[in-house]
């Protein structure tokens, strides 16, 4: 419900009221870097609902949400026990490509460059010849998650082998928890309830405060719509409208449910396919989260469900929790004085666990524009573009997943044959024709990102960059050989992932009917 406020616009004086509506993940990861960065020319006050449940799907991370938690000088250990997290180094993409098939996406470098050529076009040109392994033997995160093991810091056995780059699985509610702590410790104010009403300039159509239940007036300068697939702000008032994606990613709903603690605490992700979707697997220290992603057209929520519940590996803490959704993103992220975080501003499948980073992203941006309380057109054209530019990459990096494939199912036969986008067409057919990939900008996944990918789904380069094809083939061999001899020695030092968490950050033990 929205009503307009005759009395104008708020005061030029005094600081500048940043109002986060909602809580979860989005708003106390937003809150929480508000009150660390912003001075006392801002105030930041929360608005959340304890009557109102958050999605919290989001458990898989990627390494940016270390430079997050840095920033914020946030001790790594200690947020591994607050969270109940493992580390992550991969994820693994199971029956992807073929029934049966499995392969990694790892956090960080495939190989090594030579010169002024890419690895991945020595790699090819030897999978020709057949005298290379998968991708992921050449890939030290690879490497070390198919054997369990987990290692911070500097090599153990060379200085040529890379350090491992690393993200989290962890338990988001407990997440949100530890944010409000930090955040509330650092001036941000909380408020309980929920919004009845949202007022309007009647001017400019900017709203100027949120109305609880309790009759509580929260006034702001600038609201940050933290309220989910809802987008009370963003969309019920402001009226951004939503751009569908479900012709390329016609998933429509999700269940998700915890399962028992595993003692295998697998360093890395495991995104299985089915019949019609796929399947989560996050191992965190009390417990696992698992879910399914699935297309309502092809499979029924009973079966789905059915199929959820068979494919546990411990069993399940709760029934399974329905979430629908439509993949897609606002029109605009940034209307009025009203900027939407996380799944306000659109839904991305969390097939490559970018969830989490899109709200950093969002509030990196933000900071980045830090709008006041005269906010100009121009500033918010210009992160509406970034915005979308940051949507539609990742948009396309997940299509990618589904559109190469080689099962037999009508799903994986309709997202096989279904037109692309032209940015996402270009991409295969310049790698399938000549081995190339070209980073647009600055976008989230890097040319070895999209390397692993179309390599693990079975896309061989038909040709090679030039050099590549010039070495000798004995040398190309030993030079790939010695390569995985040098990753294989060096985990072979590292600890398992489970007695690496035992020895630096265990959590304490945790009543699951708290988390479930």
């Amino acid at each position: 419900m929205s009503s307009t406020d005759t009395s104008g616009s708020a005061s030029a004086t005094g600081p500048v009221r940043i109002v986060v509506a909602g809580g979860g993940t989005a708003g106390w990861m937003t809150a929480a870097a508000f009150g660390h960065f912003l001075d006392s020319g801002f105030t930041v006050t929360l608005v959340e609902s304890e009557e109102i449940g958050t999605v919290g799907v989001g458990e898989a991370t990627i390494p940016q949400i270390r430079m997050f938690n840095q920033a914020l000088g946030i001790d790594e250990d200690a947020f591994i026990r607050a969270t109940q997290a493992t580390f992550k180094l991969a994820i693994e993409f199971v029956g992807w490509g073929a029934p049966g098939e499995r392969y990694m996406h790892a956090f960080g470098d495939v190989g090594r460059d030579v010169g002024l050529c890419a690895f991945h076009h020595y790699w090819s040109r030897a999978r020709r010849l057949g005298i290379a392994g998968p991708a992921g033997d050449y890939a030290i995160n690879d490497v070390a998650a198919h054997a369990g093991r987990m290692h911070r810091g500097g090599p153990l056995t060379s200085r040529n082998i890379p350090e491992m780059p690393h993200a989290f699985h962890f338990d988001a509610g407990l997440y949100a928890a530890f944010l409000r702590q930090f955040g509330e410790a650092r001036g941000v104010s909380r408020r309980e309830g929920k919004i009845q009403e949202v007022r309007q300039n009647p001017l400019t159509g900017d709203i100027t405060s949120l109305v609880l239940a309790s009759g509580e007036e929260i006034a702001g300068d600038l609201f940050i719509d933290c309220t989910g697939f809802r987008g009370l702000l963003i969309g019920g008032t402001m009226g951004s409208g939503y751009v569908d994606w479900t012709k390329w990613l016609p998933c429509d709903r999700a269940l998700a449910v915890p399962s028992g603690r595993v003692e295998d605490f697998t360093p890395y992700t495991r995104a299985t396919a089915h019949d019609a979707g796929w399947q989560w697997r996050i191992p965190l220290q009390h417990r696992t989260g698992n879910g399914r992603v699935y297309c309502s057209s092809f499979i029924s929520d009973d079966q789905a469900a059915e199929s959820l519940l068979a494919h546990l590996d411990a069993p399940a803490l709760a029934d399974p929790r329905p979430i629908r959704f439509t993949t897609g993103r606002r029109a605009e992220a940034w209307r009025g004085n009203v900027i939407a975080v996380g799944l306000s501003s659109g839904f991305l499948e969390p097939l490559e666990s970018t969830s989490i980073h899109l709200i950093q992203s969002a509030i990196s941006r933000i900071l980045k524009f830090l709008p006041g309380k005269d906010q100009t057109q121009a500033a918010r054209d210009e992160y509406n573009r970034q915005f979308t530019s940051e949507m539609e990459r990742i948009r396309d990096f997940i299509v990618l997943h589904y559109h190469v494939n080689q099962r037999p199912e009508p799903f994986w036969q309709a997202v096989r044959d279904m037109a692309l986008p032209d940015s996402l067409s270009e991409r295969i057919e310049l790698f399938r024709a000549n081995g190339h990939i070209f980073r647009h900008g600055d976008e989230l996944f890097s040319e070895v990102g999209w390397f692993q990918v179309m390599a693990g789904q079975g896309i061989v380069p038909e040709r090679s960059h030039a050099l590549a094809e010039t070495i000798d083939v004995a040398d190309l061999k030993s030079y790939l050989e010695t390569l995985n001899a040098l990753y294989r020695r060096e985990v072979e030092r590292y600890l398992s992932h489970a007695e690496f968490i035992a020895r630096n950050c265990a959590a304490p033990p945790l009543k699951l009917d708290a988390v479930a």
